[in-house]
């Protein structure tokens, strides 16, 4: 379930891709899928990255496979040298970031000249239904390790352009998913167990792992209303 349309970065053999909080690794497992491309997940929690690097045994083999790598660390101290990277996806991230700021500034330092970032974040109107749905203490927003913002992306992409990157376009993703986040803050003290949910997840799992027509044409139609992300694209100003 990629959010970043990796076909749109123009990968070729030889670059290098940080996937920053790259969680169980699917990015990191599309991007390692790109001949000779190569890659390094960086994540904090250590059973996500466990689960990324196991999940590479599952993919097909692929020709002239590049280097794919995982790493413990802090998006606020890369442990990357200056101008490092081709590309730097940071894939529903900055949500959860008290700082985020300082993360874009550790992105644009590792990212090379001219190089691609993006970032994704959640829609700013979807989620905002959310954290009404659930409301307060322990509610979706008073999660550990959870949101700490709703980003509207004007605000972002004036945030990440003032740091000498230049915009190159967007789109919405996962709108066959908002219903199913609604629904879980709507019953937020059932949201793991309440039939209604069940049933959507059970609807989820047949469009991820049949990849129906139906389901296809309805995200497609519904992504640019009720996307669930947005994915921005970056460029960093050569040297």
């Amino acid at each position: 379930m990629l959010t970043v349309r990796l076909e749109t970065l123009g990968l070729k053999a030889g670059d290098w891709v940080l996937d920053l909080g790259c969680g169980e690794g699917r990015h990191v497992h599309g991007v390692h899928m790109i001949p000779g491309v190569n890659v390094v997940g960086l994540d904090l929690d250590i059973p996500s990255l466990v689960k990324a690097r196991d999940g590479l045994d599952h993919l097909p083999p692929v020709a002239a496979e590049g280097a794919t790598s995982f790493l413990s660390g802090d998006a606020y101290r890369l442990p990357f040298a200056d101008d490092a990277f081709d590309v730097v996806i940071c894939s529903e991230v900055l949500e959860h970031l008290h700082e985020y700021d300082r993360a874009l500034a550790e992105i644009r330092r590792v990212l090379k000249p001219g190089g691609r970032f993006v970032p994704t974040v959640p829609r700013a109107w979807p989620e905002r239904i959310c954290w009404a749905l659930a409301p307060g203490k322990d509610g979706y927003a008073d999660q550990p390790g959870g949101h700490v913002r709703i980003f509207h992306e004007p605000d972002l992409r004036k945030s990440i352009s003032a740091l000498g990157f230049s915009y190159r376009g967007k789109h919405y993703a996962h709108a066959l998913h908002s219903p199913y986040w609604w629904l879980k803050c709507a019953f937020w003290d059932r949201r793991d167990d309440h039939p209604l949910v069940k049933l959507y997840h059970r609807f989820l799992v047949w469009d991820l792992m049949d990849r129906p027509a139906l389901t296809r044409v309805l995200e497609a139609i519904a992504n640019p209303l009720a996307g669930k992300s947005v994915a921005l694209y970056f460029r960093k100003a050569p040297a």
